[in-house]
């Protein structure tokens, strides 16, 4: 299952997203304030900028716009991450920004991250399972970086559970949010959490090239 596979009964290619895409913003927005089951179709479609004989258009039902929401979500973070993770001149260095640039992302995307865990159980199981899939495929990017990027070698497991708790720690300053933005900033979060990592890395030249 993907984006392209809701249905939708207009044919122009350009249309569907131009449209998915207001509806993708007017569903967060309405999300975060009311959750997901307490939203109706028709404030999406007021939310979106057009009527609810429009929306049906373009989707079938409020599952639909669910999983376009938590989609886009994954597709944007993926390229992000993509971006930042480019491992053509791996080093300890590249390694520390690319989890700051993660950690930055996840900061800018709390919301939106925050609503796709709360809400992903409303989907079908295949959807849910194409989503997952999504999130491994960015774990496993993770895992990549840090193979190439780390001066000695690791057991390919832990390689895995390394990058499984960045993933997380990235997420976690939404979840988490009420209590750690009494004590942290994104930044302050940000550089300890490279201060751990390198050190559980036994990495202590690293830290204090990181400045941490």
């Amino acid at each position: 299952m993907n984006g392209s596979k809701v249905t939708s009964t207009i044919k122009d290619e350009q249309l569907i997203e131009r449209r998915r895409n207001q509806m993708i913003k007017g569903a967060v927005t309405l999300f975060k304030e009311k959750g997901f089951h307490r939203t109706t179709t028709r404030e999406i479609a007021k939310a979106s900028g057009f009527s609810i004989g429009t929306l049906y258009e373009y989707i079938r039902t409020k599952e639909d716009v669910l999983f376009l929401v938590c989609d886009s979500i994954y597709e944007k973070v993926k390229a992000r991450m993509e971006a930042a993770f480019s491992n053509e001149n791996a080093s300890l260095d590249h390694l520390v920004q690319a989890v700051r640039a993660y950690y930055l992302l996840m900061d800018e995307m709390q919301d939106e991250v925050v609503i796709m865990y709360q809400e992903m159980k409303s989907l079908s199981k295949e959807a849910q399972e194409y989503v997952m899939q999504k999130e491994k495929a960015m774990v496993t990017m993770l895992e990549q970086l840090l193979e190439d990027s780390i001066p000695h070698r690791l057991k390919q497991r832990d390689i895995s559970l390394i990058a499984n708790n960045i993933f997380i720690q990235g997420q976690m300053w939404g979840f988490r949010r009420w209590m750690l933005q009494k004590e942290f900033t994104i930044a302050s979060y940000t550089e300890r959490q490279v201060a751990f990592l390198l050190a559980g890395l036994g990495l202590g030249d690293g830290l204090r090239a990181a400045g941490c």
